[in-house]
């Protein structure tokens, strides 16, 4: 008896944990259902702007965001098309109650050459560029992508009941509607031969996204009207770098939020060169995207805790841009990066055209250390961006917040999941080998270097600065030109050579005199 209720026993343990590995397996299968035809709902949702209108609105009623529900109206889910006259007279409204949003940050008004500058607003204007074309076979390819030469094949004709050949249907040219690619009655099969580095049926998914590690390849889609793209910046004395990031994303970029002060992270009054260069014409080329942020104050606590003061520049920025936008919508695509941090406009670029991935999402990028020629092992891969949606409901409208990988906790996590149909599921642009832009850590001349050093918060321990020794532009050439750190070490760099695949951004590249100090070490020997 005592073997027979053993064996009973064990029948029932196995039993058991069979029906646990099955319910495991249909739970997980669940999960990937959803996340492949995420966009299935989208679409759904898309088909009614009101439905939409009353997620946000309950969203920012239940969790009291004054952001969150400003950003719920009529503007926040425009038509591109819509601009009726009382459409426009609801957004006046929604403007002038969104300028006292950031009531955490009063900023007075500057006296001498800057005026208003920093309290003027930004309308964000559709982007009506023709980034996809139909070719002579009917497919819709995204243009840079697309080698359209190759792409022009001869139509192929069908035959309908009577055995009369039917021609093709021609399509519109500026219909952004994905053709059917199966081969129907009466239509024809559309091509799309894709350049060196483009990918997927439109020739729209560059390199950094099909070697990325997204899950929901298989589900991207052009989208119809393109996503504007905000930029968002805290600059010191980048100036080089910043050239670089205005000419990398210009095309790609529909607004660039530059915030400055006139305090270093450290605490010490500096003047506003930025400012100056903006104003004496330097940055034209790229002025009528720019929102300049003047940050005038310095935070609590931030001389003795660095982090404070870190932490703030991003706060500020985030939450006083954001309060200046006009014409926000909910999809539109916030980027944050550090001035030394500059994405590859391809990667940026898709985000712009696409719908089908997931957020947030992060981008890995090259390493170098005082210029692209010493270029350090893996890459540097922070969270960068999400959704304007993603950042106000979850983020709370804080950068800092964002920089974290921390979102999951927070509290209005489940909430935008539950309400927005969104795929929160992070991810990056590029990959440990497929370098989705640039990190030029401490890329200066030596007199950058300095300046750097004595700017620097106090709170990234050792603070270099503070040794006198460590401030010297001798001492400063002599770890340039060995590629060496502060703390003695000198790490063993791989070769680099200016002709290598993502070497340096084009801009530098096409200006390799002017900016030769970056592009070969000035003190390396014969």
């Amino acid at each position: 008896m005592g073997r027979t209720s053993l064996c009973r026993m064990k029948k029932r343990k196995h039993k058991l944990f069979l029906f646990c590995s099955v319910g495991l397996c249909v739970v997980s299968f669940l999960y990937c259902y959803k996340t492949l035809h995420q966009e299935f709902l989208l679409r759904e949702l898309s088909r009614h702007k009101s439905s939409l209108k009353s997620l946000a609105i309950l969203h920012g009623f239940i969790w009291g965001d004054p952001l969150t529900s400003s950003l719920s109206n009529d503007n926040f889910f425009s038509n591109t098309n819509n601009h009726k006259g009382a459409e426009k007279a609801v957004r006046q409204k929604t403007y002038d109650e969104r300028e006292q949003q950031v009531a955490d940050f009063v900023i007075p008004d500057p006296t001498g050459p800057h005026g208003e500058l920093h309290k003027r607003t930004f309308i964000l204007q559709d982007d009506h560029t023709q980034y996809f074309i139909h070719t002579e076979t009917g497919g819709l390819c995204f243009r840079e992508g697309t080698d359209m030469a190759s792409s022009k094949v001869k139509p192929s004709y069908t035959k309908d009941n009577e055995g009369q050949k039917v021609n093709p249907e021609h399509h519109k040219k500026n219909s952004t509607v994905l053709v059917d690619r199966t081969v129907k009655p009466g239509r024809k099969v559309a091509e799309c031969v894709c350049r060196q580095g483009w990918h997927g049926p439109n020739c729209g998914v560059p390199t950094v996204v099909q070697h990325s590690n997204l899950r929901t390849k298989s589900h991207l889609k052009p989208r119809k009207f393109p996503r504007r793209i905000i930029n968002a910046i805290n600059i010191n004395h980048e100036f080089d770098l910043l050239h670089v990031r205005f000419h990398e994303l210009a095309d790609a970029v529909d607004l660039f939020l530059v915030c400055e002060s006139n305090f270093t992270a450290y605490g010490d009054s500096k003047s506003l060169t930025f400012l100056q260069l903006l104003l004496n014409g330097t940055f034209n080329y790229i002025k009528h995207k720019i929102l300049y942020i003047f940050l005038d104050h310095f935070p609590k606590g931030g001389r003795a805790n660095g982090w404070i003061a870190d932490d703030y520049l991003r706060t500020f920025l985030t939450k006083n841009g954001l309060s200046r936008i006009r014409g926000l919508r909910s999809d539109d695509v916030f980027v944050l990066d550090d001035a030394d941090e500059i994405p590859v406009k391809e990667g940026i670029l898709f985000l712009k055209l696409y719908d089908g991935w997931t957020e947030p999402f992060g981008i890995h990028m090259r390493k170098s250390l005082y210029g692209f020629y010493w270029r350090q092992l893996g890459t540097l891969d922070v969270i960068s961006g999400c959704t304007v949606a993603m950042l106000v409901s979850v983020y709370k409208g804080d950068g800092i917040l964002l920089r974290r990988r921390e979102y999951f906790s927070m509290p209005g996590f489940r909430q935008f999941k539950k309400t927005s149909g969104h795929v929160l599921m992070p991810w990056s642009i590029g990959s440990p080998v497929h370098y989705a832009g640039w990190h030029c850590s401490w890329c200066f001349k030596p007199e950058g270097i300095h300046h750097k050093l004595i700017s620097a918060q106090n709170g990234d321990f050792p603070r270099w600065g503070d040794f006198a020794e460590k401030r010297k532009l001798s001492y400063i050439r002599e770890l340039i030109r060995t590629g060496g750190w502060f703390d003695g070490s000198t790490p063993h760099y791989p070769p680099t050579n200016p002709r290598e695949h993502m070497f340096a951004p084009k801009y530098l590249l096409d200006n390799y005199e002017r900016y030769r100090y970056l592009l070969e070490n000035p003190y390396a020997k014969g």
